[in-house]
């Protein structure tokens, strides 16, 4: 039998919170809640959890901080934050401290399942990779940035980089089509394997990367723009 993924819940909203337990139960999830972010926290520290959804503005502890303490302790789970419209800028602060995506309040049940089950796909492929005891060596380089699949390790010049499974996915898809340049809308269809509905999360990610992959972002060796088209590594 396979193994039930827990999904943690940090809402401060109980009809909200209870509501989603609700619609994740039913697909089989494992659910865990909590009120605040420090709960959230004392909860992750004990509970082995998959995946996090994180409500923007709380008290005690906002997600936003909660999910900057998390990535810090180096856990990798997906975070899905959720924001009411009129917290933009949140939402662009919460992708730079590593979320995986936001949904926006009011939401449907289902899109939040879609977006649950995607990242929890991805999730699972990427810990298969890092737990594979028989690499491939499937690695990709381009002048000193390499990316290994088996290893789903990322290095510049020798030197690992830490990128988050959504980045580390990027950077996967560029450098295997070194030159070819893919629109923000197709980087999403590609890697949420659903249609673009929210590309803001693509450029947010971009530009984590570069953060981590270039000696000077702002004139980036690896990770190109082509205005008005997308993004493409090139050839070296």
């Amino acid at each position: 039998m396979e193994k039930a993924y827990r999904i943690l819940v940090v809402e401060d909203d109980k009809e909200i919170r209870d509501g989603i337990e609700i619609y994740l139960k039913n697909q089989g999830y494992l659910v865990s809640k909590a009120s605040n972010g420090r709960e959230g926290l004392e909860i992750v520290q004990r509970e082995e959890i998959h995946l996090a959804i994180l409500d923007v503005m709380m008290p005690v502890m906002d997600g936003v901080t909660m999910l900057m303490r998390l990535r810090m302790m180096n856990y990798e789970f997906p975070v899905i934050m959720l924001s009411a419209k009129s917290e933009e800028v949140d939402k662009i602060m919460g992708l730079n401290m590593g979320a995986d995506d936001y949904v926006t309040k009011p939401f449907t049940p289902l899109e939040l399942l879609a977006r649950v089950n995607s990242h929890l796909r991805r999730y699972s492929k990427y810990l298969s990779a890092v737990n594979d005891e028989a690499p491939r060596d499937h690695i990709y380089t381009i002048g000193g940035l390499e990316l290994n699949e088996d290893t789903v390790e990322v290095s510049v010049d020798g030197e690992p980089v830490k990128l988050t499974p959504m980045e580390f996915k990027i950077v996967q898809l560029l450098i295997k089509n070194p030159g070819r340049v893919f629109s923000a809308d197709e980087i999403y269809e590609r890697i949420w394997n659903e249609k673009a509905v929210n590309t803001d999360t693509i450029m947010v990610h971009v530009r984590n990367i570069r953060e981590k992959i270039e000696i000077d972002p702002r004139n980036p060796k690896y990770l190109k723009v082509v205005w008005g088209v997308g993004y493409k590594i090139d050839k070296q």
